[in-house]
């Protein structure tokens, strides 16, 4: 692919974020068009184009697959994005893998970190870019953040706070597999919190083991936890605390605290606040919406729209992935062990 090449991507999956991605792919500053879209049924592709596309001419509108196989085969087809429950991935990726289309994917890559793992040696067999959508790693502090660190101003890491008290309401859970490990592979920690577990993990490094208390609270109606309170032990010796739940009405912004020798770093949203051992403090950027309270998709599409860049520049051989499938797993790993945790109430390692 060049620079003057017009990338064509498949939606498959029309669910809530698909919106979305639709606003992310209409501000891309690459040349990229939506050539069709695929859903469980015609009739749900039909209301998605015309919500969306309304004003747009037949000609001009996405097309509807019947199928996965129609995208496969489609030659015009660059990449595809792929937003479907994660028990609904396996057969699809193995045909796009198949027919050597890149995929750029929602969180999380499967239900479990076995599953993760199948999903990415496929990927790789096949020798197709396999993308996941952990858009926390784009926002403009977190890149600020990596830079000081990298400077080693901070001195090392020696303590770590991760909060995710958001909230969702009943119905949320309400819709059938939601909140379930045959549908979603868990709850709060697989569907909510692992955006903020991956992002601390950029600054981090890798976690040796934890201890957990997890479960659902009175609040909800669900299978899997609501509630998850752990102690984290890091490889190069830090000690961590984590907290997350979407029981805590009306929901909170999610925060990441980064205790180095030399300073104090506050990650929450969009705002970096960093308090230095000497005094000084600095303030870069400003709080956004996140989908922490009972709207699900109070956020702003513009990480989803620098993940796509990313990604068409990974796949045309200018960048690297910002989040590839394999490195995906190392948050799933984390989730593994919190989860065994929380059912034996004993330390757990994380698988490396």
């Amino acid at each position: 692919m060049n620079s003057e090449h017009s990338y064509n991507v498949a939606l498959v999956g029309l669910g809530m974020v698909s919106g979305t991605y639709v606003d992310a792919l209409a501000n891309i500053e690459l040349p990229v068009n939506l050539k069709g879209v695929l859903s469980t049924s015609r009739e749900t592709a039909e209301i998605f184009l015309s919500k969306y596309f309304a004003n747009e001419q037949p000609q001009s509108k996405p097309q509807i697959y019947p199928d996965i196989e129609a995208i496969a085969a489609d030659s015009d087809v660059d990449f595809v994005i792929l937003t479907t429950p994660p028990n609904a991935r396996e057969d699809l990726i193995k045909a796009l893998a198949a027919a050597g289309k890149p995929v750029l994917m929602e969180k999380p890559v499967e239900r479990s970190l076995q599953a993760a793992t199948r999903l990415c040696e496929v990927c790789e067999s096949a020798g197709v870019p396999l993308g996941i959508v952990l858009q926390h790693r784009a926002r403009p502090s977190a890149q600020a953040l990596l830079e000081i660190a990298q400077q080693g101003t901070t001195g090392p890491l020696q303590a770590i706070e991760i909060s995710v008290p958001w909230w969702r309401e009943q119905a949320y859970y309400d819709e059938p597999g939601r909140g379930s490990y045959a549908r979603d592979g868990g709850g709060v920690m697989i569907s909510q919190a692992i955006h903020t577990l991956d992002l601390a993990l950029q600054f981090t490094g890798p976690v040796s083991d934890v201890i957990a208390l997890s479960g659902t609270t009175g609040l909800h109606a669900m299978e899997a936890e609501d509630f998850v309170s752990a102690g984290l032990s890091f490889a190069n010796g830090a000690m961590g605390s984590l907290f997350c739940s979407t029981a805590c009405y009306p929901g909170r912004t999610e925060k990441i605290i980064l205790h180095y020798k030399n300073v104090s770093a506050t990650l929450e949203s969009s705002l970096l606040q960093l308090h230095w051992q000497d005094g000084r403090s600095e303030t870069i950027g400003a709080v956004a919406a996140s989908g922490a309270g009972a709207d699900p998709m109070a956020f702003t599409s513009d990480w989803h729209r620098f993940t796509i860049e990313n990604f068409i520049e990974a796949i045309a051989g200018k960048a690297d992935l910002l989040a590839s499938g394999r490195s995906a797993l190392t948050v799933h790993a984390l989730i593994d062990a919190l989860e065994r945790s929380g059912r034996s109430g004993q330390r757990e390692n994380v698988a490396h």
